[in-house]
């Protein structure tokens, strides 16, 4: 019977387009054809020095994106397993705060962008991982912490594996690893109790947990939505633990690529050696990319090309401006949505005499001669009403069309006339005539101006 009430009212929340994207289907064609512009990009090389990730084909090349109210959709070799590698890093550090706390997580490792190599045997002044992106952070966070269960959580129950051949390769390779685990002892950086081995042994497996693309975007979108699954509805994480996680992954989560990662995409993000990189689009949706070859700093060259040609369409950046980027599409919003408040709000400017709120439209690139439904302009409002400094405003400073009629074939001096409004009448009078000079419009439509009219009587 509950199963029964969710769905209907999952159908009526999509009758009436309710949707975090409403119009998803041209979403998600905008995103098949930037899969389809990626995929043509051959550059970098698979990782050879883990054997079992050097099998993967280059040609390989997957995307899945859930949205935070559960909207799908994927392409390419979506269903194709892969290992997390370092995208498991953000995951195992957003169970620790989770599970341990912000102060206590902290202790042991910091919360600044290293500058070095993800694999480089250093510290920072205070002797701790500069972040838990790197791979000493990693490593004393699994120390603290027990994640699999977390993960498929976050993964709303969807394949989540172990790939037993990666962790042998882990293993059997990881003598930078196993460098850096006897230095953070050395240095005293593992929690009272914790053995280096057991922590390491524990790394490597999170390491190799297997994911598709499909499971993958999930656990993306479950961070997007501030630790709730929006599969299962479950909060699997706290909002600290999402916030610290998605802060660490715009500034540290992309290697040696993270600052302009964070400069060009604008997004937290979280690349692995295997080729996948998790993208977060916060209460939006979670994406998330897989393609083998990488770049010289070990970033998929695919997924990094994915997530710039996003931001490059849609408007996701965090420093974009809603208002002046204009060539980019904002999905979040119904078709028409941007025109309706537009028009809403310049019209109430008018009405209400309001030169500051009409000031900041401008500024915001907003379209002054925008018309309501009776072909009404701002300016056919403000003369109606007689505000003579909104009517200087729009006609000083906007330069609007003072001639367009409505749906009664009026235009804003026959509404100024109408209601006895003398000065705005003599404001349009002039700026007619200014007009006509500058042959914006033949002389025979300029309308001639009764010497004064003060009142609706005086015009009788």
């Amino acid at each position: 019977m509950t199963k029964g009430i969710h769905f209907l009212i999952s159908v009526l929340i999509k009758m009436l387009k309710k949707f975090i994207i409403p119009e998803f289907d041209a979403f998600v064609t905008k995103i098949d054809q930037i899969y389809d512009t990626v995929q043509k990009n051959h550059d970098g090389h698979v990782a050879v020095y883990i054997p079992h990730l050097a099998k993967f084909s280059p040609d390989l090349w997957g995307v899945s994106l859930c949205t935070v109210d559960g909207q799908r959709h994927s392409v390419g070799e979506s269903k194709q397993p892969f290992c997390l590698q370092s995208c498991v890093k953000p995951l195992e550090y957003a169970v620790a705060i989770h599970e341990a706390g912000t102060e206590k997580v902290h202790r042991y490792v910091g919360m600044e962008p290293s500058g070095l190599k993800f694999n480089k045997l250093y510290l920072d002044e205070e002797d701790k991982p500069h972040n838990p992106m790197v791979n000493a952070g990693a490593i004393v966070i699994s120390s603290l912490i027990k994640v699999m269960d977390f993960i498929k959580k976050m993964a709303g129950q969807e394949y989540v594996g172990f790939s037993n051949a990666t962790f042998q390769s882990e293993k059997e390779t990881g003598d930078r690893n196993f460098a850096i685990g006897y230095y953070l002892k050395e240095k005293k950086c593992f929690p009272r109790g914790a053995e280096m081995i057991d922590a390491l042994d524990f790394y490597f497996q999170l390491c190799s947990i297997e994911v598709t693309c499909e499971s993958g975007s999930v656990m993306a979108a479950t961070l997007a939505h501030g630790g709730i699954c929006p599969i299962t509805g479950e909060r699997v994480l706290s909002a600290e633990a999402v916030r610290n996680t998605l802060s660490l992954m715009h500034s540290c989560g992309m290697y040696d690529f993270s600052g302009q990662m964070a400069f060009h995409v604008g997004l937290p993000a979280k690349s692995g050696v295997s080729g996948a990189v998790l993208l977060v689009v916060p209460n939006v949706m979670g994406v998330m990319c897989w393609s083998p070859p990488l770049d010289k700093v070990g970033n998929s060259v695919r997924g990094i090309h994915f997530c710039q040609e996003l931001v490059s369409s849609f408007n996701f950046h965090n420093y974009d401006n809603l208002r002046h980027f204009v060539k980019k599409q904002d999905p979040r919003r119904q078709d028409g949505d941007d025109r309706v408040r537009s028009v809403v709000n310049l019209m109430f400017a008018a009405y209400s005499g309001d030169v500051s709120a009409l000031r900041r439209f401008a500024l915001s690139s907003m379209d002054m001669e925008l018309k309501d439904y009776d072909s009404r302009t701002a300016l056919h409002v403000a003369a109606a009403e007689g505000h003579v400094e909104v009517v200087r405003f729009l006609t000083d400073t906007c330069k609007v069309n003072p001639f367009v009629k409505d749906r009664w074939s009026s235009i804003p001096l026959d509404d100024a006339l109408q209601f006895g409004h003398g000065a705005v009448v003599k404001v349009l009078q002039e700026y007619q005539v200014a007009c006509q000079e500058q042959d914006r419009l033949p002389v025979a439509d300029i309308i001639p101006i009764p010497p004064k009219l003060e009142t609706v009587e005086g015009m009788v």
